[in-house]
């Protein structure tokens, strides 16, 4: 008798998801000035904080691929920068429909929201460059130098709102977090649903970019 291992990843964001939009709007209350659209700020830091995760991951690989050259460091960082540029994707959309009804408009050249688009453009750079060097090392190469290089921007988004004149709201600070206690656990659920549903797409990426690897390895082997 064969057993099935069960999805864990899958199974939790398929329980977490529906449950975070849930507490989202019918537990966390209605911020009082912004009004409804202020939801949009649980998913949009969740989006913002797995975005962030997503780049360190291809970092780390980056470094350990330029130290080992091994192909599963390759697979990690390809992994981590195509999931990146996703929810980076996602957290300027969803920054510009929380912004548009609070400062009047889709897009303000803001510090925190150029230096987000900058970290967009760098890691598409990067999935643009993995498309058109042909050679496997070269390619893997050059991505994680520009993966390691990259991620400088990361802590220059996460502190631009503190360090220049900004109207991005900054509701964690070091010394109070400016939300309701039930506020505050609609986030901590959005944050985990988020986090586990990155897991599971980080996790797959990796694995199809080892097995589009392998097949390849066998093609050339075939052909050759």
């Amino acid at each position: 008798m064969t057993s099935r291992r069960v999805p864990l990843l899958p199974l939790l964001s398929a329980v977490l998801l529906p449950a975070a939009v849930a507490m989202v709007f019918f537990y966390a209350p209605t911020e009082r000035t912004m009004g409804v659209v202020q939801k949009i700020f649980y998913f949009h830091l969740s989006l913002a904080a797995v975005a962030f995760l997503s780049f360190f991951v291809a970092c780390v690989a980056g470094v350990l691929y330029l130290v080992r050259g091994k192909r599963r460091w390759d697979a990690w960082g390809a992994a981590g920068v195509e999931v990146g540029v996703v929810f980076t994707t996602l957290v300027l959309i969803t920054g510009s429909l929380w912004g548009r009804p609070i400062w009047n408009t889709w897009w303000t050249w803001d510090p925190r929201l150029t230096t987000s688009l900058i970290l967009w453009f760098i890691y598409t750079a990067c999935l643009i460059l993995r498309s058109a060097v042909e050679s496997e090392t070269r390619r893997a190469t050059y991505a994680a130098v520009m993966a390691v290089a990259g991620f400088v921007d990361v802590p220059i988004v996460f502190l631009s709102a503190r360090l220049f004149r900004s109207i991005h709201p900054t509701v964690i600070r070091s010394d109070s977090v400016g939300l309701e206690p039930s506020m505050i656990a609609t986030l901590v659920v959005c944050m985990a649903a988020m986090l586990v549903f990155w897991a599971g797409l980080v996790r797959l990426r990796y694995g199809l970019h080892l097995q589009e690897a392998e097949l390849g390895d066998l093609t050339r082997r075939l052909g050759g």
